[in-house]
């Protein structure tokens, strides 16, 4: 595996982290907007991502983008409610995006 991804996937682990534990804590909790179903799509996203680099696959640069764009959705949902477990998964999912973004730069 080649160290230029290093950064992306230390940010896609943390999103994974704690887009788990957004899941986790909002069961059974009302939602207005689509959270937790974004985090669901989001740790998908970010594993994928992880086994593409960990690949240095061919795709890793199309799948870095979706995942930056599924992490900007997934921050725009969590954004909205005032838990603490949402505000972290939002503030991953940005640094996820922001990692992702520049790696496909």
């Amino acid at each position: 595996m080649s160290s230029k991804y290093q950064n992306c996937i230390d940010a896609c682990q943390k999103c994974f982290i704690d887009c788990q534990k957004c899941i986790v804590q909002m069961v059974g909790q009302k939602s207005n907007n689509d959270c937790p179903n974004c985090c669901i799509q989001c740790v998908d996203a970010c594993l994928f991502t992880i086994k593409l680099m960990l690949a240095d696959s061919q795709f890793t640069i199309k799948q870095v983008l979706l995942c930056a764009e599924i992490c900007e959705w997934c921050a725009s949902q969590c954004q909205e409610h005032d838990h603490e477990h949402c505000k972290a998964c939002a503030e991953s999912c940005l640094a996820c995006a922001k990692e992702c973004s520049k790696l496909a730069a």
